[in-house]
Formats: structure tokens, sequence, C-alpha cells
């Protein structure tokens, strides 16, 4: 049996950039304290969810992956021996942004990046004036937990980037994110499962919480938490989190699942690429 013990956070905007990372260093550190091996923090965990206008200041936020950010979490991963997901504003060159995570292993190696490939562009989800679509493809990092994929909020939609995960080898896909009320709420609800089950492994998926008014006044929204794991099985792994309260969602993850699922439902074996007419064949 290989049982990993992760952790995901879900929290609040401080109203500034160095007290939110000096929050998620304390995250890490708690983490680490209740014995998770892995951990993964919110979408843009560094600042607000800007996406809520559009304005330029914001580009203030990204900067170069791997850089000050990553090397000063991968101090931490080091430390404690701990593997980090870590979703950054970034840079690639001055007008040229990402919405990305960088996975830092447990001896404090950086091990690569993920950029989000769907970017939405609605309501209050102005993403397209900050970030450019992924051209990473769909990776999949080997840490010292296990195989790691990451698909970031938006993302989940698109079942197509699941699978290519799957394909991949991933044994746990974190998905953090920044969702509102309204359509999202039953998705939220379901996506997560049904691709956990879909693709035969580990979800974790995560939201921030609270309202930052403090930064976009009236056209501020709430975010409603309800951090969870799925299993391979699209069960629920423990309770899912609170809707308003900062929390660390800590869940042992039995690995060996995603082998015996598989062989129980041999859907990638039974999957039919070649009359997928519509979708590129892999």
């Amino acid at each position: 049996m290989t049982v990993i013990r992760a952790a995901i956070t879900q929290a609040e905007w401080t109203g500034d950039e160095e007290s939110m990372v000096v929050k998620h260093e304390g995250l890490a550190r708690e983490a680490a304290a209740q014995g998770a091996n892995i951990v993964c923090f919110q979408e843009l965990f560094h600042g607000p969810y800007f996406g809520i206008v559009e304005d330029a200041k914001y580009y203030e936020y990204a900067q170069s992956v791997p850089g000050p950010l990553t090397e000063r979490f991968a101090a931490i991963a080091k430390e404690l021996g701990i593997v980090i997901v870590l979703p950054v504003y970034e840079e690639q060159m001055a007008g040229l942004y990402y919405n990305t995570a960088a996975v830092i292993d447990a001896d404090g190696s950086y091990l690569g990046k993920y950029r989000k490939n769907h970017i939405p562009d609605v309501d209050r989800f102005w993403e397209k004036f900050y970030f450019r679509p992924g051209n990473l493809g769909y990776p999949v990092f080997d840490t010292a937990v296990g195989k790691v994929g990451v698909y970031i909020c938006y993302d989940r939609h698109f079942p197509e980037g699941w699978r290519e995960l799957g394909l991949n080898g991933a044994e746990i896909v974190f998905n953090p994110s920044a969702t509102k009320p309204g359509l999202s709420n039953r998705l939220w609800e379901l996506e997560q499962p049904a691709a956990a089950a879909a693709n035969q492994y580990f979800v974790a998926a995560n939201n921030r919480i609270g309202t930052e008014s403090g930064e976009f006044g009236d056209k501020a929204v709430t975010f409603y938490g309800s951090s969870y794991f799925a299993d391979p099985r699209g069960n629920y792994v423990g309770e899912v989190a609170s809707t308003d309260t900062e929390e660390i969602v800590v869940r042992d993850l039995d690995l060996d699942l995603v082998r015996t699922v598989r062989n129980d439902w041999q859907f990638y074996r039974d999957r039919r690429p070649d009359s997928y007419d519509a979708i590129p064949a892999r």
C-alpha cells in the first residue's frame, strides 16, 4: 500500500502580496506539521484574483518562474521535506504573461511548471486581458510522492486535458481555483469527481474564500471555498471544506487505488481514439 498525505489550502486575500506570501509560508509549515507530504495552494495564491477587472496595474504581480518566489518556497520545501505546488502569475517577458503552477520537489528542486491552457473571458473573469493560453501541454511531474499533474480552474470544464494528464501517467491532479457563486456551483460538485472517475486518478480541488471588496469594491465576488479531494472512483475523500473559513484540507490517499480501479475498469484499454473523428487522435 502506497499512502501519501496530501494537503490543499483555501485562504482569504490579506490586502498585500508580502503578507499573503507569509501566510502561505505558514500554511505550508502547518500542513507539514500535520504530516502532509505534498501541499497545493489556491490559484494565483500571492495576489488578489484580479480577473474581476481589466487593469494593467496587476501586471506588476507577474514574475519569472523559476524566480525569487519559487526559490523562496523551494527553501521551505527542502526544509520541511514536502512537495509544493505553487500557482503563480508568470512573466516570460514584458507583455507576455501566463497563469502558471510551479512544482517543487521535497528536496527543494524545481521540477517544472504547468501553464493554464483554457483562458476565460466572461463577466468578472477577464483573464484574456492578463494571460496568454498555455503552451507547455499537460506535463506530469515525477515527485517524491508520486506522479503529479496540475489543471487550473477554468481548465476543469474541458475533459480533453484531464484525459491528457491520465495518458501522461498522473496519479493525482491538483485543480487550484478562484471560483464564485453562480453557474459554477453545480459544476464544482460534479466536474472534478467525474474527471477523477473517468480518468482513474485522485483529484484535489481547492478554491479561494472571502470577498475582495477592499480591492475591487462593488465589483468584488465572494469565493465559496468548498475544497475537496476525490478518489479514482469519483468519491469524496473525507468531508468537503467550509464555504467561508480558511482551512488546510489534509487527506490520506492510497495511490494503489489508481492501479486497482484501472484494472477493474479498463477505460484506457477500451478507449477508441481512432473513432473520435472530431478530436485529434492520440
